[in-house]
């Protein structure tokens, strides 16, 4: 809830901390943020867009691939590495899950450590809407990766970033010292032999260097493949091609005729790299 976390927060645009009243966030300077009926805020600025947020379609996709347990394989290895990393000794552990899309990996994690609480945001309010009522301990809000984040300095025991863009130096200023960054990301042959016989967007040679150079000033300490195969439904294909980023990029009415042609169940691999980052002492400055 909403209320679990607010003392994390600070406000978009002066940086002061935030208290949760009837209908609102307020910050001691006065700014005011509505609470959505759903349970979030959005802590984005006049001057933000959402840019490529996520469509109701696609987080509707999304929503029900995920439900359908096609990726509980990775939900469950996320759970375990941060159970892992976060001490037993921790009180009230804080996991943030950026880019937290509709809550279904924070929630995962939620259920393996007791007593952690949840920071799930995400640029697009339509995918917050759900992440809000995803768990009965994360709280949600609207905010920009690429921004300054309204999370006030070294509250984060884990920072979680899930396929979603990566902020290195503000995911070190609100880790606490000693805190992990978890990421993942696809590997080459996932979604094969989709990719190629929908002709979708395909994970570049470069990946991996882009992510290092988004992380500078963290260092990699482990990582693990998560690799396993799917039985896909005609739907599920539709499903999975419909929340990722090929939705912008292909014509739907093509894609959905292609994918009547489809087998009644399409073998596919889901093949993904997930790694835990250190941050250097220095790059937790607060710039």
């Amino acid at each position: 809830m909403l209320a679990d976390i607010v003392e994390h927060l600070r406000c978009p645009v002066c940086l002061d901390g935030l208290r949760l009243e009837a209908g609102g966030v307020r910050c001691g300077q006065g700014h005011v943020f509505d609470v959505a009926r759903q349970g979030y805020v959005s802590l984005l600025t006049g001057s933000q867009a959402p840019g490529t947020a996520d469509s109701p379609a696609m987080v509707a996709a999304r929503a029900d691939f995920l439900a359908a347990g096609h990726y509980a394989p990775l939900a469950g290895a996320l759970a375990e590495t941060a159970g892992a990393v976060i001490p037993a000794s921790a009180e009230s552990p804080v996991v943030a899950d950026a880019g937290a899309g509709t809550g279904y990996y924070v929630s995962a994690v939620l259920d393996a450590v007791p007593g952690a609480t949840g920071m799930a945001f995400d640029i697009s309010k339509h995918a917050v809407k759900r992440a809000a009522k995803a768990h009965e301990r994360v709280g949600a809000f609207v905010a920009d990766v690429w921004k300054p984040l309204p999370v006030k300095d070294g509250v984060a025991d884990v920072v979680m970033n899930v396929f979603a863009p990566r902020n290195g130096a503000e995911f070190a200023r609100i880790m606490r010292p000693g805190g992990n960054l978890i990421v993942v990301t696809p590997a080459g042959d996932h979604l094969s032999p989709l990719v190629r016989e929908l002709g979708l967007l395909s994970v570049d040679e470069a990946k991996e260097h882009r992510v290092a150079e988004s992380l500078r000033g963290f260092t990699e300490t482990d990582r693990r493949e998560v690799r396993f195969e799917m039985a896909l439904s005609r739907d599920d294909v539709a499903l999975v091609v419909g929340m990722g980023p090929s939705a912008w990029h292909k014509d739907q009415s093509h894609l959905t005729d292609q994918i009547r042609k489809f087998p009644e169940w399409t073998p596919a691999i889901a093949s993904f790299r997930l790694s835990i980052f250190r941050a250097a002492p220095q790059s937790r400055s607060i710039p």
